[in-house]
């Protein structure tokens, strides 16, 4: 299936693994990319040695191209930048969005610049500032989201820009591949659907806490990091909900102090990420805190299994997903499924 975003990066399908911190490592980027899919690195929680390691690690699995997702408001953003040049990574895409001399650099060296944004002012100031295309979550989609489903989001940005456009947030199937590509868009981009697969990484007990989770059981809170956060309901996000000022500040140092130990981040390096989501917003210093390290709570979860001391960042079709194919017979069936649909479509007329 063919539409500008395949023709942009070079893949066979128009379909976007996104990059989820402690989930989107190299076995599921590079499973995604055998698949003829876009798999997209998570580099937030990773040094930037690891990530030079990672990104060799998906190469010595795949021919196909793949993505590197960074935050542009981090402390190295430049360091990581100058990595994705030197190693020749195909797309660059950014949780924040980039500055003009960010993406200037990057398609200078010929890389794919691809931003996520939430809401049409965003796409077009990144689009003015030569991305060369844009991923736009709607209020479905799991971890930091906005207000706007993505059925009024998704129109908006794709009357607003000229560049290839792909929807993300509330997308599992076929079917949602079509009406995103009905829409305008040029393809779609999972998290969670990509996490609840055999090629994920994140422990049994985990996935069967997602599999198990009905739409009810998906939530939107600020009590982690001061920002709406989609995730699970759990215990922790309700302690969380419930903790007076002076016990979350504590929680958050002890949390930032082990997330500065495990990053290689300095203090001020990691203060420095916090503030940078601050910026403009009603936050506490435990919020700040947490949002530098809101890593942390994510590992607890995706790595460790500890789902009583993490936190499990999901959209909302989780309440919807109930098996755990492989990336290949994942991205087959979307893409057969969504053949068959326009091909119905094309018959009832």
């Amino acid at each position: 299936m063919e539409t500008a975003l395949t023709r942009l990066v070079g893949v066979r399908h128009p379909i976007v693994q996104t990059g989820m911190g402690w989930v989107a490592g190299p076995r599921l980027v590079s499973a995604t990319a055998n698949a003829g899919a876009l798999g997209i690195l998570a580099s937030a929680t990773m040094t930037v040695d690891q990530l030079r390691d990672a990104v060799r690690e998906v190469r010595s699995r795949t021919d196909a191209p793949f993505g590197v997702n960074l935050r542009a408001d981090a402390a190295d953003a430049g360091d990581r930048v100058r990595l994705i040049v030197e190693e020749e990574v195909r797309v660059a895409s950014f949780a924040l969005a980039p500055s003009a001399e960010l993406i200037g650099e990057l398609k200078a060296a010929g890389v794919v610049v691809v931003p996520s944004v939430g809401a049409r002012r965003h796409a077009e100031k990144v689009a003015a500032w030569g991305a060369d295309a844009v991923i736009v979550q709607g209020g479905e989609g799991g971890g930091h989201t906005g207000e706007v489903a993505t059925t009024v989001l998704l129109p908006q940005v794709v009357d607003a820009v000229d560049i290839p456009v792909v929807a993300a947030g509330g997308f599992f199937d076929g079917r949602g591949l079509v009406a995103a590509l009905a829409y305008g868009a040029a393809g779609v981009a999972m998290g969670t659907r990509f996490l609840l697969t055999s090629d994920s990484t994140v422990p049994d007990a985990v996935k069967a806490r997602y599999l198990a989770a009905t739409v009810k059981d998906v939530t939107v809170t600020r009590a982690v990091d001061g920002l709406p956060h989609r995730m699970l309901r759990t215990d922790l996000v309700t302690a969380l909900e419930n903790s007076g000022r002076a016990r979350s500040l504590l929680r958050a140092v002890r949390r930032a102090a082990a997330f500065r130990h495990l990053s290689g981040l300095t203090w001020r390096q990691l203060v420095h990420d916090g503030l940078a989501l601050r910026h403009g917003k009603d936050l506490t210093w435990s919020q700040v805190l947490l949002a530098a390290n809101t890593p942390m709570l994510l590992k607890s979860a995706m790595v460790d299994g500890r789902t009583d001391l993490g936190v499990m960042a999901s959209g909302q079709v989780a309440g919807v997903i109930d098996d755990l194919p492989s990336c290949a017979e994942l991205v087959e069936r979307i893409v057969k499924e969504a053949a068959e649909v326009i091909e119905d479509l094309t018959a009832s007329r």
